[in-house]
């Protein structure tokens, strides 16, 4: 989890390419696999470099992942918003 918050902080300060890059090998690990932020976190990435169909993929895979129905319709507003891009 502490490598996901990383991969957010890289994202910020030094772009959504290189912080998509740590989300990616920690995807790719899979330790976070059933984690709904993980998605969640490259979705927002993906949408921060254009790559809108990507990032709504994503919204809905972390909308499925959660139990929690404030954040399932959040993350499918996320999705749904990405579809006018």
């Amino acid at each position: 989890m502490v490598e996901l918050n990383r991969a957010v902080a890289v994202g910020m300060a030094e772009g959504p390419a290189a912080g998509l890059a740590l989300a990616d090998a920690l995807a790719a690990g899979g330790e976070l696999a059933g984690y709904h932020l993980l998605p969640s976190v490259r979705g927002d990435l993906l949408a921060r470099l254009g790559r809108t169909a990507e990032a709504r993929a994503e919204f809905v895979r972390a909308a499925g992942l959660t139990r929690n129905g404030a954040e399932q319709a959040l993350l499918l507003r996320r999705a749904a918003d990405l579809d006018g891009c």
